[in-house]
């Protein structure tokens, strides 16, 4: 393998580790902001309880997301110099208005959102959660903002150096022309897998122990979520797949395998092995005119094929093809898994059926697994682009010799399966002990905080609550 070859797939396993841990903390940070404010407003031992046993688990994860990202981003200066000396201008203030904002926030409250739920009032205690989830939010505002600045660049010019810099205004660079379905499509991925990860944890305890009231209550919250957001992410898919064929159209064909151009109406391939060097799809599996009806809501409207372009501008289609199939393929495992729940809340079934739990622990990792490959539909239909259509990544990568890179990158793997590899097994010890009545509750209630008596508080906890 060369140097560059090399280059990519040691940022892409940096990456993809990184990637989950985030899309995880952002979903995890807003349900125990969620959590907080129910046990404010009720009372309930029980949402105390649960705070403080996912509280443990975003901990670590949160950790781990932080020492990733560290690690990633020192490749932008070893492996990346061009890309960072010609995009630097854009790209880096962008990234500090990330630190200076989000980690900042994230960082200043996430001590008291740790270690002060008995040290503070039971008010600034819940504002530092809010202050740490809105923290997660803001963080990915930026860097989705920095990623969709590279696919549909904008605002820009070129100066005699050959640097992009800002052409004027901010504005256009920051709120480029993906930016927004980029943002809403992961934002409401990070929530469905966080909301997959609790269903998963909920129904694993419910099949051990029915009866458990912190099962019951965390698995009916996230079968809410993935019930609602799982038909909106399927809107909002559509919405960015319409956005994507007007900015970046080879990407989309390489996504659907249409090589050959459809005056009449495109199918949709289901399934087949995309071949670059023929041009074809070979067995494909088809419905006839569909295609088109997906990309242009019209079942006799024409779509260009990959043939229509040069060559050299077609991305790795079979892989771009298969990692979008997997993505929309457990997109809509998790529409049936929230409909299922749906079905069972309205017969009151939500906790006996077994079949349905153990469907939710089966797609435990579906989120994960979704969030990688619509990560690499998204990277590798850029290709052979770093910034879409102005700068090659053959262009982009540092001036080195592939023993080097082939060394850190086993240094890399070696590395990160054994600490990140610890770390997920702990977090999932953590998961495997049930949530309890007893666990300690801040020593400060809120009942009077939140406007109730102690007394009506007492009537509305559950039986077995602390």
């Amino acid at each position: 393998m060369d140097a560059l070859l090399l280059a990519r797939a040691q940022f892409a396993f940096t990456v993809s580790f990184h990637f989950i841990f985030p899309a995880f903390s952002i979903g995890l940070a807003s349900f125990l902001m969620v959590l907080e404010a129910m046990w404010l407003r009720t009372g309930s031992g029980l949402y105390a309880n649960l705070y403080r046993y996912w509280l443990k688990i975003f901990a670590v994860v949160f950790g781990m997301g932080v020492v990733s990202g560290i690690v990633m981003s020192y490749q932008f200066g070893t492996n990346w110099s061009v890309f960072s000396a010609k995009a630097g201008p854009i790209i880096g203030p962008l990234m500090a208005y990330e630190v200076m904002t989000a980690f900042f926030l994230e960082a200043g409250f996430l001590g008291v959102m740790l270690f002060g739920i008995s040290k503070v009032g039971p008010r600034l205690h819940f504002f530092a959660t809010c202050m740490v989830a809105l923290g997660t939010l803001i963080s990915a505002t930026w860097i989705i903002s920095v990623n969709s600045w590279m696919q549909t660049p904008a605002g820009y010019a070129i100066n005699a150096d050959g640097q992009f810099v800002p052409a004027g205004s901010w504005l256009p660079i920051i709120f480029n022309p993906s930016f927004p379905y980029r943002l809403v499509h992961t934002v409401i991925a990070a929530f469905l897998t966080t909301s997959l990860v609790v269903g998963a944890v909920g129904a694993w305890h419910l099949l051990k122990d029915r009866a458990n009231a912190g099962a019951r209550k965390m698995f009916s919250m996230a079968m809410w979520m993935v019930a609602i957001a799982a038909p909106i992410q399927i809107l909002v898919g559509d919405a960015h797949g319409l956005n994507t064929l007007e900015h970046q159209p080879i990407k989309v064909l390489a996504m659907e395998g249409d090589y050959q151009p459809s005056p009449d109406g495109a199918p949709l391939i289901l399934f087949g092995f995309p071949d670059n060097d023929a041009a074809k799809v070979h067995g494909e599996v088809s419905i006839p005119r569909i295609g088109s009806l997906i990309l242009k809501h019209d079942l006799n409207a024409p779509l260009p094929g990959l043939t229509d372009y040069p060559r050299e501008l077609w991305p790795p289609t079979p892989v771009v093809f298969w990692s979008f199939r997997i993505m929309v393929g457990l997109g809509m495992a998790m529409l049936g898994l929230g409909a299922l729940g749906l079905l069972a809340r309205v017969r009151r079934r939500l906790y006996a059926w077994r079949w349905l739990h153990r469907a939710a622990l089966a797609m435990g990792p579906a989120g994960f697994i979704a969030v990688i490959a619509g990560w690499v539909t998204t990277e590798v239909g850029r290709q052979p682009f770093t910034v879409y259509g102005l700068l090659r990544t053959a262009q982009s990568a540092s001036p080195l010799h592939a023993p080097a890179l082939a060394s850190s990158l086993l240094a890399f793997v070696i590395v990160y399966f054994f600490a990140f590899g610890a770390g997920t097994y702990y977090i999932l010890r953590l998961m495997a002990k049930p949530p309890q009545p007893h666990e300690a509750e801040p020593e400060r209630l809120p009942q009077h905080a939140a406007g109730i008596t102690p007394a009506a508080a007492a009537v509305r906890r559950l039986p077995g609550e602390h």
